[in-house]
């Protein structure tokens, strides 16, 4: 077990916010945890678990121990008729799996390239992208009881996926409620990949794509590729911009709503669900009320993509988390007082 003490957290966060972890300890395996199951003075300290920090904001230093994820490796566990199952180990970067899928030849995460983050923190999130979200690939993960130390296996219904959540978002709050956080830490994640793959295009940015390239039929690394550019002229580069990628949730409202919105302002981007209702596209709605480039203190929207708020500080007068959260509330008040829709942020504020 490595354990650190009053260590910087400013290059562990992609906001780049600077604070500090009272402790900290580098989980490479179990052993790792259960060391510190067996430390009485660690078992004393509140726990953060933290993974590529690209889903957080601090708005100050943390107390108690943190928990930096860092179980690597990469390989194909096995195979179904159906599908490859691959495996990752929690602190692996998303995008090297993405990467790595598509060297060896197991297409189906290609739609979810770029997306920031560990591997970790993805079942967390569901994170998506594209028309594609974690759940629709996943097979599996393994996690620790961060009390008893025991080591099991959740399948996708035991994660109750939703869009952008899972039961390790929710505390637990009786005997029958599963909610995992706080409880628990994912070690290793396993996906299913499709071996009939079929392309996933119904995004209107895929849709460009296609049409100024004139593929029709693209195959999986053309569409890795696709979204990377789209990525990267959209979003920020972490290392060079401080963000946390997109801040709110796309929200959905029922058809009578999003008709209404749509009387009233012809132009809001909007996306028909399967289970009937609309997902509105948040950054439209945020650029709509006219954030897009603006800064409140040393946090701001940025100017290309009006869904994600950026760190505008510098060396001397840093960006703090209490701006960004001062930010993030008066978006949220000004998309509710104009469509009366209200915004949820996607990072968890620490």
């Amino acid at each position: 077990m490595i354990l650190e003490h009053n260590v910087p957290l400013q290059p562990y966060n992609t906001f780049g916010i600077a604070a500090r972890a009272e402790a900290l300890v580098r989980v490479r395996s179990e052993s790792d945890i259960h060391a510190v199951l067996k430390d009485v003075q660690l078992l004393k300290l509140p726990r953060q678990v933290l993974g590529g920090g690209s889903n957080i904001v601090l708005t100050g230093d943390v107390k108690g121990l943190v928990l930096k994820m860092e179980v690597a490796g990469l390989h194909l566990a096995g195979e179904t008729d159906k599908a490859w199952i691959v495996e990752a180990g929690a602190g692996e970067r998303w995008h090297d799996l993405v990467a790595w899928s598509l060297a060896h030849g197991y297409p189906g995460l290609e739609n979810m390239a770029l997306i920031p983050g560990t591997v970790g923190a993805s079942p967390v999130q569901n994170i998506g992208a594209y028309g594609v979200e974690l759940q629709d690939r996943f097979h599996e993960l393994d996690a620790m009881d961060l009390f008893t130390g025991e080591v099991f296996t959740l399948n996708a219904a035991q994660c109750g996926f939703g869009y952008r959540d899972s039961v390790f978002k929710h505390a637990s709050h009786g005997p029958e409620d599963l909610g995992l956080a706080g409880r628990a830490v994912i070690l290793r994640v396993r996906l299913a990949l499709p071996k009939k793959w079929k392309p996933e295009l119904g995004y209107l940015d895929l849709e460009r794509k296609m049409t100024e390239t004139g593929i029709a039929n693209p195959d999986a690394r053309t569409i890795f590729d696709w979204v990377c550019q789209i990525r990267s002229a959209k979003l920020p580069d972490p290392a060079v911009i401080g963000n946390a990628g997109s801040f709110f949730k796309n929200p959905t409202v029922t058809p009578e709503q999003c008709a209404d919105i749509i009387a009233r302002e012809p132009k809001v981007v909007h996306y028909p669900m399967p289970d009937g209702s609309v997902k509105l596209a948040a950054g439209w709605l945020i650029d709509a009320c006219g954030w897009k480039g603006k800064t409140v203190g040393h946090a701001g929207v940025y100017d290309k993509q009006a869904l994600v708020l950026v760190n505008r500080g510098t060396a001397e007068h840093p960006c703090t988390g209490g701006e960004v959260m001062t930010l993030a509330r008066a978006i949220q008040t000004s998309v509710y007082e104009r469509f009366g829709i209200r915004l949820e942020p996607e990072p968890v504020v620490i």
